[in-house]
């Protein structure tokens, strides 16, 4: 005999009932069910667990007793409001909540509420997520990077005021010993002329490493201006103040049309000195010749400044972006071995990045992005 109408929709509403207090049973989360006056007539295993009852001890409470004491105020008025407009909602992302145990420890909760209409009325099902191991973690990185940041800024400014203090005497060492070379030369045995050379070169040496270090802090503490810059005009700048060293190389240096990006001006015209320059005073045995592009890719600019030098070892492109890393002795090529972390910091305080791709006796092409924005 073939079961009624009836009895197959109390068989169908049998199994709906059972699926449903499946998915309660096996969900990861707490899930908590409220009707409209707050009462808890659902709570599965999860929740009891989470919040410290014994199983079935949370029905029939109010849903309050799950708040803080020192929120349930404000809960009342949140749950009447939602009562007038019930929605789908996550709550607890970004937000500072807390739930409350049967002992009275709290905890970070995220929570989400969906509203549930039924013929007996307005139910709300409450999704419970304990977030305390993140809220730490966020916590104590959000700490750790105030730290960080604090002694960063701590260290920009040691690094200005000492190179700044150092400048003053440094040069009166200098100059002395350069007097005093000036004044006794021919007058002293080889080797005490040979030490007072020293002295100057050292003396010298440490007022670039001075001026540099200062150009370095300047780079990562000073107000970028932010406008439509013409690269062609950048770029012809730089040219003609390093005209003198283009020409005592042999050098020959172009560019193709380059666009306007928004950028500091200032800054991006340091960026180019140190990238020209470098690719003029590592040559090789031929003149050197220099050549600069750009092209626009997935919403940044990529500009490249292309030379036949010495090149770089594979093994060395990331390591001459660090501060005072240098591959070469002062007796072959001189310098402090800043300018390629002042391009560094420049061009990530733009929001860029900078690289270089290079073949040991064949040439090098440094690049860096700019991201575009709209007119």
């Amino acid at each position: 005999m073939e079961p009624s109408l009836q009895e197959s929709a109390s068989g169908a509403t049998a199994a709906i009932g059972g699926l449903f207090e499946g998915i309660l049973e096996s969900t990861p989360n707490a899930i908590v069910v409220a009707d409209s006056q707050g009462v808890i007539c659902v709570a599965n295993p999860q929740a009891d667990r989470l919040f410290g009852y014994a199983r079935g001890e949370l029905l029939g409470s109010a849903v309050e007793v799950l708040v803080p004491d020192s929120a349930r105020g404000r809960h009342l008025e949140h749950r009447e409001r939602y009562a007038q407009d019930p929605h789908t909602r996550p709550m607890g992302v970004g937000l500072n909540l807390k739930a409350r145990r049967k002992d009275g420890s709290e905890f970070w909760a995220e929570i989400s509420l969906s509203p549930l209409r039924t013929q007996a009325g307005l139910f709300v099902i409450s999704s419970i997520h304990d977030v305390t191991e993140r809220r730490e973690w966020e916590q104590a990185l959000a700490q750790r990077t105030a730290e960080l940041e604090q002694s960063n800024d701590e260290l920009q400014q040691f690094a200005y005021i000492a190179s700044h203090d150092l400048q003053e005497p440094l040069r009166m060492v200098v100059s002395f010993m350069q007097l005093l070379q000036r004044r006794y030369q021919g007058k002293l045995d080889p080797q005490a002329e040979e030490y007072i050379q020293f002295a100057v070169e050292g003396g010298t040496r440490m007022q670039l490493l001075i001026q540099d270090l200062l150009r370095y802090s300047r780079a990562g503490s000073r107000e970028f201006t932010r406008e439509f810059v013409d690269f062609n005009e950048v770029v012809d700048r730089v040219v003609a103040e390093l005209g003198p060293t283009i020409e005592e190389a042999g050098a020959t240096v172009t560019r193709d049309d380059l666009p306007m990006v928004v950028a500091d001006p200032l800054e991006m015209g340091r960026v180019f000195q140190n990238l020209l320059a470098n690719a003029i005073k590592y040559r090789g045995d031929a003149p050197p010749i220099v050549h600069v592009t750009a092209e626009q890719v997935a919403g940044a600019c990529v500009f490249s400044v292309r030379d036949n030098g010495i090149g770089i070892p594979l093994d060395q492109s990331d390591r001459i972006f660090r501060l005072f890393q240098r591959l070469h002795g002062h007796d072959e090529y001189p310098g402090t071995g800043i300018g390629l972390s002042i391009c560094k910091r420049i061009v990530e305080r733009h929001g860029g990045r900078i690289w270089v791709h290079s073949t040991p006796g064949q040439g090098s092409t440094f690049l860096f992005t700019l991201p575009l924005e709209e007119d």
